[in-house]
């Protein structure tokens, strides 16, 4: 019955490979413009006829098995999977340039999570291992769209495991993302191979590198990045063309990162902390570290960075009553459905996209 009502005629409006990503008109406003005209900003405000191509489709075929089988990964490693909060006084403040958005909350002004990586520190406190699908809104600057592997609203899988390492946890990490692309690659054959990709499980362990190892690779390039400063993302994605297979960077600069990240006794000024880059350009992959749990240290790292302790209120008083040391990672699910399918766009990674400026559906 449904099929009658289906326009037979309806083709996809397809992407143009050429859309200019120039940004029009932008004045010092609190105006919303759009960072791109022609056909894809008409294609993301008619999902509704995108959504029906089977290029789409497929990919969100794959999706569905990527996070059937990181559940089941994370089952069998002894995880817990919790109900992440949507909404709280306060939410991870260490998003590189992005804005947090913000609701009336009975009079009481609230967070829209960007993270969840305050509340994985307090649930660890009964749970020992822990993990979320969890949404996350960021309010990206306009020029983000550039990147193509940026969304305003993503989900992602959030972990934290209480008085593990960083090695614990990349270990972990890389044990999960190779089961995902065994899995993926058995059971979506016809959808990656309409797709014409040819999925390779990578080799374990990944290499790492250094955040000064990171930086001297693309000054030999003649790409230079201030030290104590994230990576950008041009550079970012320049070392991820370097590789045909995932790479840690590893102990950047306590002034690039939040206060949450636990700074390196032995090396005073270096954070515990990694990320995980997926290779071939399409770049970060993992985020995490060890999380400082001491409340004295914590509350100088607040302070050194800038943040007022009155909106921590709660997380501070956490803090003081105790809590175990911890480490996690969060791992975005559209970068990952995005790198698995060969995707040029992550908009493409999800069924409803989030792009910044584009007001649709």
């Amino acid at each position: 019955m449904c099929k009658n009502y289906i326009n037979p005629n309806l083709k996809r409006l397809l992407f143009d490979k050429n859309t200019d990503f120039s940004i029009k008109n932008l004045k010092a406003s609190n105006s919303i413009f759009t960072p791109m005209s022609g056909s894809l900003f008409e294609s993301l405000r008619k999902r509704y006829i995108t959504l029906r191509d089977n290029e789409l489709t497929n990919v969100f075929k794959v999706q569905d098995e990527i996070v059937s089988s990181i559940r089941a990964f994370l089952k069998s490693e002894g995880f817990i999977e919790i109900l992440a909060p949507i909404i709280g006084p306060a939410t991870d403040p260490g998003i590189r340039g992005a804005k947090q958005a913000t609701i009336d909350y009975y009079g009481v002004p609230f967070k829209v999570m960007s993270s969840i990586i305050l509340y994985k520190q307090m649930i660890i406190t009964a749970l020992p291992k822990v993990f979320a699908l969890s949404p996350n809104i960021r309010l990206e600057p306009l020029e983000t769209v550039r990147t193509r592997r940026h969304l305003t609203e993503f989900r992602q899988i959030d972990l934290e495991v209480a008085y593990a390492t960083c090695e614990d946890v990349m270990e972990l990490g890389e044990r999960m993302l190779c089961h995902v692309i065994a899995h993926v690659k058995n059971k979506c054959r016809k959808e990656l191979g309409e797709r014409g990709k040819n999925l390779k499980t990578p080799k374990m362990p990944f290499k790492k590198y250094t955040y000064k190892e990171a930086l001297e690779i693309l000054k030999n390039m003649g790409v230079n990045v201030d030290y104590g400063k994230e990576i950008p993302w041009e550079a970012e994605e320049t070392l991820s063309r370097l590789h045909s297979e995932p790479f840690w960077i590893t102990n950047f600069p306590a002034t690039a990162r939040s206060f949450y990240y636990m700074e390196s006794e032995e090396k005073p000024g270096e954070l515990k902390d990694f990320d995980l880059i997926y290779p071939e350009g399409f770049g970060e992959a993992i985020s995490g570290g060890e999380r400082e749990h001491r409340y004295d240290r914590l509350l100088e790292r607040m302070l050194k960075g800038g943040e007022n302790p009155a909106n921590y209120e709660w997380y501070l008083e956490m803090l003081k009553a105790g809590i175990p040391p911890s480490a996690g990672f969060g791992i975005g699910v559209e970068r990952l459905t995005r790198f698995i399918c060969g995707l040029e766009n992550i908009w493409d990674a999800v069924p409803f996209p989030k792009v910044a400026g584009i007001p649709s559906p």
